[in-house]
This record gives structure tokens, C-alpha cells and sequence, in this order.
């Protein structure tokens, strides 16, 4: 039997890049001198930690660390902002918790869509991800073609293909 698993993993070291090249973009504006401005990754707890000057700057930031995660190959859907809010030194914050896993709700419409399309397959639920096996592989390669055709609001990896 040929299986593989459906999974949302992220790769913190490509995190930590993007991360790192908003704060150079920081440090390189001009609109951003003198001004305090601070992005913190935090592996242990999965979140961003954005501070900056005011309420401009903040969506400023969060822009760029947007556009450098696409540009390092990373879904921007991973990241879940928070509202914002003031701090004591009178600066604007907010948090990003980044997404990893498949969700039980997001597991349930994988395995709906893949009944839907009426192949020899088996989708099982196993914690955080979506496992298919099937007799053939070209109908797990046709059931991953379905799949990255539809959108479930996270970014779908395809791994262990035995």
C-alpha cells in the first residue's frame, strides 16, 4: 500500500531570515530613523512580536514581514495577527502567532474533499495531520493535484510519499 501525509509545517531557520531581513528594511528607511521599531522571533512559543512608534509604522512593519515571507518562499496564511495594542513607553505592539499543524475542522474538509472524488484511497486524521493511502500512486498523485487546487485557509505540504 502507497501513502503519504498531509501536513502545515513551517521551517523556523526561513522564519528567522524573514524576520531578519524586515529588521535591515527597518534599519535602512528613512521614514523609520530615530524611531523605535523592534520584530522579535520567538521559536520556543511560534510568535512574532512587533513594536514600533506608532500606528503606520506597526502596519508598515507587518507589510514587510509579509512581503518578506513571500520572498523567502513562506505562506504569509501562517501568520495569525493579533489586535494591536499600546504599550508603557507609549509605542504600538502586536503579536503574530505563526500556524503550524492541520486543525481538526481543516482535517475534516481534507477528508470531505477527498471522498468527494470518489477514488480508491483511505484518508485518516492522525493529530495534527491527514494521512492517504491508496493501491496506486497515481491516484494519491491525482488526489494531491485536487488538493492543491482547493483552499483551506493554510498552506498544505505533501510528505513521507511511500
Amino acid at each position: 500500500m502507497a501513502s503519504f501525509d498531509i501536513v502545515n509545517e513551517i521551517n523556523a531557520q526561513e522564519i528567522d531570515n524573514a524576520v531578519n531581513n524586515t529588521l535591515k528594511e527597518v534599519a535602512t528607511r528613512y521614514d523609520f530613523r530615530g524611531l523605535h521599531t523592534e520584530v522579535e522571533f520567538s521559536k520556543k512559543d511560534n510568535k512574532i512580536d512587533i513594536v514600533a512608534a506608532e500606528s503606520m509604522k506597526l502596519q508598515a512593519v507587518k507589510e514587510m514581514l509579509t512581503k518578506h515571507f513571500i520572498k523567502r518562499n513562506l505562506e504569509p496564511k501562517v501568520l495569525e495577527f493579533g489586535p494591536e495594542q499600546g504599550s508603557s513607553s507609549g509605542a504600538v505592539k502586536m503579536s503574530a502567532d505563526i500556524k503550524e499543524g492541520i486543525d481538526r475542522e481543516t482535517a475534516k474538509k481534507i477528508v470531505k474533499v477527498i471522498k468527494a472524488a470518489k477514488l480508491k484511497v483511505q484518508p485518516a486524521i492522525q493529530e495534527d495531520q491527514v494521512r492517504v493511502t491508496g493501491k496506486k500512486i497515481d491516484e494519491l498523485q491525482e488526489i494531491i493535484r485536487i488538493l492543491k487546487g482547493k483552499k483551506f485557509g493554510i498552506p498544505l505540504q505533501f510528505v513521507n510519499m511511500k
